[in-house]
């Protein structure tokens, strides 16, 4: 209301000095004559805009300009060495859950090398870092809508729950043909709402799915295109708590009771596994990274999504409480199977998207709206007290007519 009052008055004062102007001209007196009046000061001068202080414009986006299509770039690669064991789905050290290695994951360099190299995953994405590349192609998923006419092989691996995909699942859009593996998952524990491998801007989720997919135009399994660069490709689907119940994750959540000892295994129905994945699917990043499990072979090329799915309550509570990591008693609870955020190091991470919205924080929006009204509110009573000031000094100064007399000559 001071806003719109000030910039009322200051309106009133200017309409007001609209029609108080002065005229000077030579001719005859009409009257006796009076001293001379003295001129009026000079020409009125008000302040231009640029004079007062204002509103700072809003920043410059601070992502760069689009960049180069997308390469790899294998910053270690371990073609040249014999390819161990790969784990199926991933190892996780957690409160409750069994390690690859006794002391965690700040120890698993001291048995897996690669596992301290210098593009490793998962990251925190931070969108205000990320590269818009306009080429790169959207992803066609392939066979993801009928996976197969066969049961789907369910298995507790005492790091994960791991559902195997058939070969008619694949992906296209990338450099070579990926095909389908497996899908696993990750989470944390009761009461904690992170569980996510991937973070956006320091941001967990409840959980998160991978779906594996391995060059199949290069490699006949998963295990030989593992260490080999670009061998694999994963897609990351955050997931997050909504009201409802998700009937599509419930294919697999319903069956968890199952499988609740390491090593148990279940079939289950063929599904559309398409559904598992958020909307949106031509929104995602883009980065070269690594397993985030031991031995860390750095041949993924990760696809995340921006968009996350959802699940209820109840079903992530089923998740955390259902799988232990033990064969039997005593039973250790399979939880916090998820690998923390590991070291960007000079990588690129590219977007498929602008990020609309995401320049600054929901704090920096706030305090630069404020900033903004605070600055309009001090030009505005800036120019609300120049023109009082003007219109105090022009009353006290004001003359209708100055006159003066006309020299009278003879012929």
């Amino acid at each position: 209301m001071l806003f719109f009052s000030l910039l009322l008055e200051v309106i009133w004062i200017l309409a007001a000095e609209g029609g108080q102007q002065h005229w000077t001209y030579e001719g005859e007196r009409t009257a006796p004559r009076a001293p001379a009046a003295p001129l009026p000061p000079g020409p009125l001068h008000l302040p231009s805009a640029g004079e007062f202080p204002s509103a700072s414009a809003p920043a410059p986006p601070r992502s760069g300009p689009p960049g180069p299509k997308f390469t790899w770039r294998t910053p270690s690669p371990s073609s040249d060495r014999p390819a161990p064991y790969v784990p199926m789905g991933p190892r996780k050290p957690g409160v409750s859950s069994v390690s690859l290695c006794p002391h965690g994951q700040d120890h698993w360099p001291a048995s897996h090398p690669e596992c301290g190299s210098n593009a490793q995953s998962p990251i925190d994405i931070q969108t205000d870092s990320v590269t818009f590349d306009p080429e790169l192609p959207a992803l066609q998923l392939q066979g993801y809508d009928q996976p197969s006419t066969e049961p789907l092989d369910l298995h507790n691996n005492g790091h994960t729950v791991q559902l195997s995909l058939p070969p008619t699942m694949y992906l296209e859009g990338l450099p070579r043909k990926y095909v389908a593996a497996q899908l696993h998952l990750h989470w944390g524990e009761t009461g904690s709402l992170g569980g996510s491998e991937h973070q956006i801007n320091g941001e967990a989720t409840a959980a998160e799915l991978h779906i594996v997919h391995y060059d199949s135009d290069s490699y006949d399994s998963l295990s030989e295109a593992a260490p080999k660069p670009q061998g694999l490709a994963v897609l990351g689907i955050l997931i997050e708590v909504g009201e409802a119940k998700n009937p599509v994750y419930e294919h697999i959540l319903s069956h968890l009771h199952e499988i609740r000892h390491k090593d148990q295994k279940t079939s289950v129905p063929p599904f559309n596994v398409g559904e598992l994945l958020p909307p949106q699917l031509n929104q995602f990043f883009r980065y070269n990274g690594s397993l985030t499990t031991p031995p860390c072979y750095q041949s993924v090329l990760w696809t995340v999504f921006n968009r996350r799915a959802q699940i209820s309550m109840g079903q992530l509570e089923e998740l955390q409480e259902t799988l232990f990591s033990t064969e039997e008693e005593p039973s250790k609870l399979l939880v916090r199977n998820y690998r923390a955020p590991q070291p960007l190091n000079q990588r690129t991470v590219f977007a498929s998207f602008i990020q609309v919205g995401s320049l600054y924080t929901t704090g920096e929006m706030l305090s630069l709206g404020v900033g903004i009204l605070v600055g309009c509110l001090c030009l505005l009573l800036a120019v609300y007290f120049i023109a009082r000031k003007i219109r105090k000094k022009r009353l006290g100064n004001r003359k209708t007519v100055v006159f003066t007399s006309a020299q009278t000559t003879e012929a």
